[in-house]
């Protein structure tokens, strides 16, 4: 059986991590796992008000069932925290899939506050979403990485397709060395 391959995209609201997770799905086949669309989907149909770690523990099934079968699924989530972080890499390992963290970041302030606060108003992405304000990304707990990264993507000095090139040519790399 083909083995999994699951690719755990971490990084802050308006990092850019899910217009590359989307871009790269499409390129490559994989499954595309959102955490904030499987949260809304909590608070719509469930009538949850408060969605704390329910999104990630059912996004956690969801992709386990996925790695089993041998797809590639990309995680695009926040990722706050190393015990997600852990879960995440916990999910690969039970799946005897290959795990690959990515850390998205956009390094010029200016850009990303922008791009925080332009979405805010597009209520097309994930329909009824509540989009951070700026204030609420910049203060919001995000751990840094003290280990386990393997890749971390600058979104301000690189296009998204080129991203999607650096990813695509990390993955063609460690595929190479096995």
């Amino acid at each position: 059986m083909k083995k999994g391959k699951l690719l755990i995209f971490s990084g802050l609201p308006g990092s850019g991590k899910s217009t590359i997770a989307k871009l790269l799905a499409e390129k490559i086949g994989a499954v595309y796992l959102r955490i904030d669309t499987v949260e809304n989907a909590l608070r719509e149909i469930c009538k949850m008000q408060k969605v704390e770690g329910e999104g990630y523990r059912l996004s956690y099934r969801i992709a386990s069932d996925n790695l089993k079968v041998g797809s590639t699924v990309i995680a695009d989530s926040v990722n706050p925290i190393e015990l997600s972080r852990k879960e995440w890499t916990h999910i690969a390992k039970e799946t005897n899939s290959e795990s690959i963290n990515i850390e998205f970041v956009c390094s010029d302030n200016l850009t990303h506050k922008a791009r925080v606060e332009n979405r805010r108003h597009n209520d097309q992405e994930i329909p009824g979403h509540k989009w951070p304000s700026w204030e609420q990304v910049i203060y919001r707990e995000y751990e840094a990485w003290d280990k386990g990264l393997d890749i971390r993507v600058d979104t301000f000095i690189n296009t998204p397709e080129k991203c999607v090139e650096l990813i695509s040519n990390y993955l063609k790399t460690i595929a190479n060395k096995q």
